[in-house]
This record gives structure tokens, C-alpha cells and sequence, in this order.
């Protein structure tokens, strides 16, 4: 066999790594080369098995059809302890809905995703960890919905990786430079956030764009003037003529 035909071989099989020597056989048939099948096997350059989709794999795929939801606790200045819950959707990292409670009972839970998918805009999957509080209740409502619950598994916070860091950035960027008072207060300071996280902040899992995308202003718009956010612990730069 020419060196030619060996290199197309080999050039096909890392191209299509779903393919095998009899697919690759019936393309070189059809390219009007004949060879035998086995032909083919013996020039297969080797890889290992293709593994099954991975978890990462999963959440890329899916990102349009994929909603997380977590909470996170927050302490107060006199000591009590609020549970903040978070909705986002995989697609543009936005926060679909968001609410603050001392008790975060399963009914409350429950409440909380009709809120955040009225009218039939929920989405197809649901990720969650393991968390006691959604109890029967929650997954009730959530399958009345239409959304397939997916949950992670035990102390694998990874897993439901897009939410944890948005609560991480949430912390970093918010609420270790903030006193809450009470939970009034913890849902005015979340909500000017998450307009700074909307509008704002850039991100790299969007090549540096917001979740509502930010358009770029040239040099010729005029000077650059700062805007104050989140009560001045960020602000947002734009150009504004004189």
C-alpha cells in the first residue's frame, strides 16, 4: 500500500474518532480506492477507548436547557444566620431568580420555582445537590413542571460548579466588605449585585462580555467617566462625550 493511502487512513481515523475500520473502509470505497478491511485495521493508528461523556461534557452540552439552583448562608450583625437562594441559568450565567429566608422549608422551595418559571419557561434540567431542605414538596413541584431533576453526587460540589462560583464571587466581591443588618437588607444589597453581575461585570466563560451583553465603545465616544456600583465597592467605566 502507497504511503499516500496509509496517510489518508490515518488522517481520517484522528479526524472521526467515532470511527472504526469498516467506516473508514466505506469511505475509501467510495473514494474509489480499493482496499480490504482489514487492510485498513492493520494502519489504524492506536488510541485508547473513547470514554463515556463526562460531567463537564453534560453541562457544556446542555447549557441551554440547564437551570442550577444552591443557597448559601449569611450571617447578620446580630448574629442570626439567612439562607440566600440562587437560580441560574447555564446559558449566559444570568440569575433567573433569587430570594433571602430564615427558614428555608421545602414549601418555601417549592414556591420559590414558580416564581422563577412562570408560564412555562422552565427548563429541562434542573441541578441540585443534595441538600435536605428539598424535600418531597420541591421535587413534586419540579416534576409537575416539566424539569428533570439532576443531583449531584454526595461532597461534589464541583459538580455544580457555575452556581458555587457565582457564590464565591458573591462573597469575594460583595458581602465580606458588607455588615447585613437583617433580610431586607441582604435582598437589597443581592439584588444592586446581581444588576452589577447583569449589566457590569465581565466574565471570562463569555470571552470577557456580560450576561447581558455590553456593547464596546470606541475612543471617538468621548472621555472616560466612572459609574459607582454595588455602594462604590465597583464601578462601571463608559465613555461619555463632553
Amino acid at each position: 500500500m502507497s504511503t499516500e493511502i496509509r496517510d489518508l487512513i490515518r488522517q481520517m481515523s484522528l479526524a472521526n474518532p467515532l470511527w472504526g475500520a469498516p467506516r473508514i473502509h466505506g469511505e475509501l470505497l467510495k473514494l474509489g480506492i480499493e482496499v480490504s478491511q482489514a487492510t485498513v485495521g492493520r494502519y489504524l493508528p492506536w488510541r485508547p477507548k473513547v470514554p463515556s461523556p463526562t460531567w463537564r461534557s453534560f453541562l457544556h452540552n446542555q447549557l441551554t436547557d440547564i437551570a442550577a439552583i444552591d443557597m448559601f448562608v449569611v450571617p447578620t450583625a446580630t448574629f442570626r444566620i439567612l439562607y440566600a437562594l440562587i437560580v441560574l441559568g447555564h446559558d449566559r450565567r444570568k440569575v433567573i431568580h433569587f430570594d433571602v429566608s430564615q427558614n428555608p422549608e421545602q414549601v418555601w422551595l417549592s414556591r420559590q420555582m414558580t416564581e422563577a418559571f412562570p408560564w412555562d419557561t422552565a427548563p429541562r434540567y434542573l441541578l441540585r445537590d443534595r441538600d435536605a431542605s428539598f424535600g418531597p414538596a420541591f421535587r413534586d413541584r419540579v416534576r409537575v413542571m416539566g424539569m428533570k431533576e439532576v443531583v449531584t453526587a454526595p461532597r461534589s460540589p464541583w459538580q455544580n460548579p457555575y452556581v458555587e462560583r457565582l457564590i464565591g464571587s458573591i462573597r469575594r466581591e460583595c458581602l465580606d466588605h458588607i455588615i447585613i443588618i437583617n433580610e431586607s437588607h441582604l435582598r437589597n444589597v443581592l439584588s444592586g449585585y446581581f444588576q452589577y453581575h447583569h449589566w457590569t461585570r465581565t466574565h471570562l466563560s463569555l470571552d470577557m462580555d456580560c450576561p447581558q451583553p455590553r456593547r464596546i465603545q470606541p475612543p471617538s465616544a468621548g472621555k472616560i467617566v466612572a459609574f459607582p456600583e454595588v455602594g462604590g465597592l465597583h464601578h462601571r467605566y463608559e465613555r461619555r462625550a463632553a
